[in-house]
């Protein structure tokens, strides 16, 4: 096959770790097909506009893709890059995920500020504009703060600017992804201390830490990406989109689902806030059992 003259067009948000996520793919299909030509087309999307509402006042999940699936559908890229967790269950007619690389860190992290010690008592106030860490930093905030009582507040924006807000005193901690922290080598900043909340209590989005490489299944870009993705990862984030799909789950529920390989089982970890209720879940099988997992993970977590 002659790649000298192809050229693969990825479309990615304009933040830095997008960028960084992006590049990531951009490098693996060039390994995998040398002399091929990868260009980065990136862009503001609605999602990165609107900062002051939370999502499901405006459109959902869906701001973050709707873009680049036009471009997709007409000819002007062949591939985008997401943050799996941020990807709607409906895609656009005609376009699937194409390409999944080796999840990086599942876990949130709770992040304050070096030298001023969050308070032992009173009002402790969170930023996070997502309810289902909303939801966990409740229930475990009197644990970690045993006098004090936990108030989320709306949170958004990329890392550094949430990072920022931290910083300027509006919150006394701030939840934010570990992949992504990982990604921008932030980890080592002295400037804030940071504590790993497990996977096992404090459960993820359905599909965090994954990227998922957007197309259409038919293209040259598709067959190159299959070849070099990471099967268990692509496992787990169909078994977790499953999940969500079964409860119909959109931004505006606290919902969280994770799913592992350990052992050679399959494990599933999941919470919900439905009809009043917290909904816990921790189930195992067989990974060809995926399929009937994600239904009992479904229902155990409040579905129909």
């Amino acid at each position: 096959m002659d790649n000298t003259t192809h050229t693969i067009r990825i479309g990615t948000r304009n933040s830095r770790l997008a960028m960084i996520q992006t590049e990531m793919v951009a490098d693996s299909l060039r390994a995998a097909a040398p002399g091929t030509q990868v260009l980065l087309e990136a862009r503001l999307t609605t999602g990165d506009k609107i900062l002051n509402k939370p999502l499901q006042e405006f459109g959902g999940k869906g701001v973050f893709v709707s873009e680049f699936e036009e471009g997709i559908l007409e000819g002007r890229l062949d591939l985008a890059v997401h943050s799996a967790k941020d990807m709607p269950m409906e895609l656009a007619e005609g376009l699937s995920i194409v390409g999944v690389p080796r999840r990086e860190d599942p876990r949130d992290v709770l992040v304050t500020a070096s030298g001023r010690p969050v308070p032992e008592t009173g009002e402790i106030v969170i930023g996070t504009s997502s309810p289902r860490r909303k939801l966990q930093i409740e229930l475990l905030g009197t644990e970690l703060w045993p006098g004090g009582s936990v108030r989320c507040e709306n949170l958004r924006g990329n890392v550094q600017t949430r990072l920022g807000k931290l910083e300027s005193s509006m919150y006394h901690g701030i939840i934010l992804a570990a992949a992504g922290l990982k990604r921008l080598g932030l980890l080592e900043d002295p400037r804030y201390n940071f504590q790993f909340l497990e996977c096992e209590s404090f459960i993820p989005a359905g599909g965090q830490g994954i990227l998922a490489v957007e197309g259409r299944a038919d293209s040259r870009a598709a067959g190159i990406l299959s070849g070099i993705s990471h099967r268990e990862t692509w496992l787990c984030l169909n078994l977790e989109r499953q999940v969500l799909k079964l409860l119909d789950a959109g931004c505006h529920e606290p919902i969280g689902v994770y799913s592992r390989l350990e052992g050679g089982l399959l494990e599933v970890f999941g919470i919900s806030g439905r009809n009043g209720r917290v909904y816990k879940i921790h189930l195992k099988g067989q990974p060809e059992e995926a399929g009937e997992l994600a239904r009992r993970a479904a229902e155990g977590l409040g579905g129909a």
